[in-house]
């Protein structure tokens, strides 16, 4: 990650739990459901807009709380490709109006992350990996699906013509080459 890439420094950033509220800019959170459904928790982390990446999990409505709904499941045929872009924008406009925005899914490991990463790569230019490697060090257990990895590639490609994570063949199918190594520990075992 570059310089210029890396706008928070890992002593900024708030951390509940790692399964709970994860900061990841001065602007975005990510999280699980309980914790986007806890009235205190987004009072307290001045959440102006909650985005829920699901179509399992319903939100309680609280007041002065926008709410946008992405309707996708967490399966590697669902399509996430098409809301890269209005979500990212979404995320980047409420910051323009110096609110804050938190994306949930039901773990926080997945869609939402997905989210994050797409936002991260729009308006931080940050590459996919780099965008990974901060995304993972403000909570360590995201993991994309590999259908929303495949995703996110092509939409890196198309932010910069180039890619900087690959899918590649392992004896547990195509998986990230990000996952490489872990792949080769579990094949070990």
């Amino acid at each position: 990650m570059t310089t210029a890439s890396c706008f928070l420094s890992s002593q900024a950033i708030q951390h509940d739990n790692i399964y709970g509220l994860s900061q990841i800019t001065s602007s975005l959170f990510i999280s699980n459901a309980l914790v986007a459904n806890d009235k205190l928790t987004l009072s307290n982390n001045h959440i102006t807009t909650v985005i829920n990446a699901s179509v399992e999990v319903v939100n309680t409505f609280f007041e002065d709380i926008q709410y946008v709904q992405v309707p996708v499941s967490d399966a590697p045929n669902s399509y996430l490709y098409d809301f890269f872009d209005p979500i990212a924008d979404h995320i980047h406009g409420v910051e323009m109006r110096n609110g804050r925005t938190l994306v949930h899914c039901a773990a926080g490991v997945s869609r939402s992350a997905a989210l994050c990463l797409a936002y991260l790569m729009k308006y931080h230019t940050m590459t996919l990996l780099d965008a990974h490697t901060w995304t993972k060090s403000c909570r360590p257990v995201i993991r994309p699906n590999n259908g929303f990895w495949e995703q996110l590639i092509h939409y890196e490609f198309k932010l910069f013509s180039k890619n900087t994570v690959h899918m590649i063949n392992s004896p547990m199918g195509l998986i990230p080459n990000i996952y490489e190594r872990e792949a080769q520990i579990m094949e070990a075992m």
